[in-house]
């Protein structure tokens, strides 16, 4: 009897579990479906592998993306966060935002040449990326030569 006891909370135990983390998962925080953060690992697997590809431009993704080098301490960085959230969420199932935090991926800022931030990767599905830096004076010029960039590079 005890351990039927036991063996039904458990049970009990593992369903709240399950609840609470698909609960989670589905209902997220906005970070899944907006803008992804990528360690070096994530971006070998989602955006190029560097190690196998060190000639050639081959990106491992199914949409256009962008790639957000910054740094946590940056002012013009977190200006341009909220402005990039509010792009992945307008062109979400078009486009993909990752964001590369320069000081804990070092080896990324150096393979791109990353000595300004903030600085963004824009990947076509095919062809090559291009690579601009800065944000403009204010939010509504900054959201304007993003969407440009979106409709020039990675949408055309």
């Amino acid at each position: 009897m005890v351990n039927q006891i036991k063996m039904s909370n458990l049970k009990i135990v593992c369903t709240l579990m399950a609840i609470l983390w698909f609960g989670n998962l589905f209902a997220g925080n906005g970070e899944v479906d907006s803008v992804q953060k990528l360690t070096k690992a994530d971006f070998y697997q989602k955006i190029m592998n560097l190690e196998k590809n060190s000639r050639e431009w081959k990106y491992s993704g199914s949409l256009p993306c962008i790639v957000d080098f910054y740094a946590d301490w940056c002012g013009p960085c977190r200006q341009a966060s909220p402005i990039l959230e509010e792009l992945a969420q307008k062109y979400k199932g078009q486009i993909v935002v990752y964001k590369v935090n320069t000081d804990q991926e070092k080896e990324l800022s150096v393979a791109f040449h990353i000595e300004t931030i903030p600085a963004f990767l824009w990947v076509p599905v095919k062809g090559k990326p291009t690579m601009s830096n800065g944000i403009a004076s204010d939010k509504e010029e900054t959201k304007a030569m993003f969407e440009k960039m979106i409709k020039e590079i990675l949408l055309k």
